[in-house]
């Protein structure tokens, strides 16, 4: 008989528990806090009050573990929206334009999307949850892991066995701790922290606009010298919109309400302002400080028989990029293939460990890449960062480390190049989006779509000789909606420019 134990009940412990479930007869999940009847406040997470998506590969992992689950939660007010096709995005060099690249995201609020994941994956009884039991430490030595040692609410102690235990615990995980209390060898540990912080609020939409709002995403650019702030606002279930503004050391969004509002009007664009004054807040503005880049190489270890680390407690990015939840989708996805391939034997664990770092090897060297280029920017003062944008990632210039001025000037003609490039365009939102990019696009022929294009107008393709299409300011961005361009140009009452002039 094969009993696994995960430690940790939250989105990647519940998707490991359902995979292991597959491949062991007996899973128990040590949750140390008490899941919410339905989609509501769990204390031990604070970062829930923030924007969170899922990617294109994270969404088509989430079907693939759990078939029907994505159309689940856009049925419970999820919504889809493709990049760009479907987003309004200001890059440091301009908006973009319309185009269908196969990209797109999901937003809701991070309580719906745990919830209906949640119920849907432990469904079918397979999994026994021990809620309110907290961790202190693994059973076994250095050579074998037995069990762990868990205390329960009433502060009695007990010893669970396992011949698998995994370690799902997030970014705050003690694996290092627990491994060197048996024996051990300790854990190498890189961080980067560049200083990132962000602020958030829930708005109850206008009726006209809470169903077919497309994502907005303002990147920030550098201005006399000092980093500009970012904000996304993303669309979420029950009529409700999260807007969250973002900033460096130097630049933090403010966490109370007047300041918060006066940093929306600050942004280079005033949609985003716009849209708020219509709407309703409902609660305060929650700051955010916790968003180093951190990455633990277990892989490297003779660890003991019996013991894997994953998600956050592996490999945990920068929020701000929005891959925490679709990688994690995506290893438990590979972890199901490995243990398919391999069994749920002791032997095949090490294998199984470096299959499960080299999920999250994208998602780290393209947040790292950013992030590396902003802290070393921020200490120079110039305020010359990446360009990487906030809490959704796709949009923002490739990452680099800090370049000459020639080489600044290059990275910024080929950003400019994207804006209006089909091909570059789909390019760069499939690789944020975490599509592995396997072969050059045919120039002329971008991948196909998956869901029709909503009307606008289309991006020109590119032909020889003709000009690069001029860049589109505020009004022209919003008018390739028909969904919002109406309810924009009325409230100014001004006439909207023809969505069908030519470039």
């Amino acid at each position: 008989m094969t009993r696994a134990v995960v430690l940790g009940g939250g989105f990647a412990g519940v998707l490991v528990a359902k995979v292991l479930s597959r491949h062991a007869d007996e899973v128990t999940v040590v949750e140390g806090g008490r899941y919410p009847d339905g989609p509501g406040v769990r204390p031990e997470l604070p970062q829930a009050y923030h924007s969170h998506v899922l990617v294109t590969a994270g969404a088509e992992a989430l079907d693939t573990l759990l078939p029907g689950t994505l159309e689940a939660l856009l049925a419970r007010g999820a919504h889809r929206r493709g990049l760009p096709d479907g987003a309004l995005i200001l890059s440091a060099d301009g908006w973009f334009r319309r185009h269908e690249t196969g990209a797109f995201m999901v937003s809701c609020s991070r309580w719906l999307m745990d919830d209906v994941i949640r119920q849907r994956a432990l469904a079918d009884g397979a999994v026994t949850v021990r809620e309110r039991t907290r961790v202190l430490g693994l059973a076994g030595d250095a050579t074998r892991v037995t069990g762990v040692l868990v205390a329960h609410e009433d502060g009695s102690r007990e010893t669970l066995g396992a011949d698998l235990v995994v370690d799902a615990t997030g970014r705050r995980s003690r694996a290092g701790r627990w491994l060197t209390a048996i024996g051990g060898p300790g854990v190498e540990e890189e961080v980067l922290d560049p200083g990132l912080a962000y602020s958030t609020r829930i708005y109850r939409a206008p009726p006209a606009l809470a169903a077919d709002l497309p994502a907005v995403m303002v990147h920030p650019r550098p201005e006399r010298g000092r980093p500009g702030y970012g904000a996304t606002l993303f669309p979420i279930e029950d009529g409700r919109w999260i807007f969250t503004l973002t900033g460096t050391r130097a630049a933090r969004p403010p966490s109370d309400e007047p300041g918060f509002t006066d940093c929306a009007r600050s942004l280079r664009s005033p949609l985003a302002a716009e849209l708020l004054a219509a709407a309703e807040p409902l609660g305060g503005v929650r700051p955010f400080r916790a968003t180093a880049n951190r990455r633990r190489f277990f892989e490297r270890l003779p660890l003991p028989e019996g013991f894997l680390v994953v998600g956050d407690a592996l490999t945990a990015v920068n929020p701000v990029y929005s891959h925490g939840m679709s990688v994690a989708l995506l290893g438990a996805l590979r972890l199901d293939r490995e243990l398919s391939e391999r069994g749920a034997r002791p032997r095949a664990l090490p294998a199984i460990q470096a299959a499960m770092a080299a999920v999250a090897a994208e998602s780290w060297r393209m947040a790292t890449e950013q992030d590396r280029a902003r802290a070393v920017a921020e200490g120079s003062g110039s305020g010359e960062g990446s360009g990487a944008g906030p809490a959704a990632g796709p949009g923002s210039g490739p990452g680099s480390a800090p370049l000459s001025a020639a080489g600044q000037r290059m990275r910024a003609k080929v950003s400019r190049a994207v804006l209006g490039s089909p091909v570059l365009m789909t390019r760069l939102f499939r690789a944020q989006t975490l599509v592995p990019v396997q072969t050059p696009f045919p120039a002329q022929e971008p991948v196909p779509a998956r869901t029709p294009v909503p009307s606008g107008p289309a991006l020109p393709a590119p032909s020889a000789g003709r000009p690069a299409a001029p860049p589109l300011d505020t009004d022209e961005a919003v008018a390739q909606f028909p969904e919002l361009r109406d309810w924009w140009f009325s409230e100014r009452g001004v006439q909207p420019p023809d969505p069908g002039r030519e470039p």
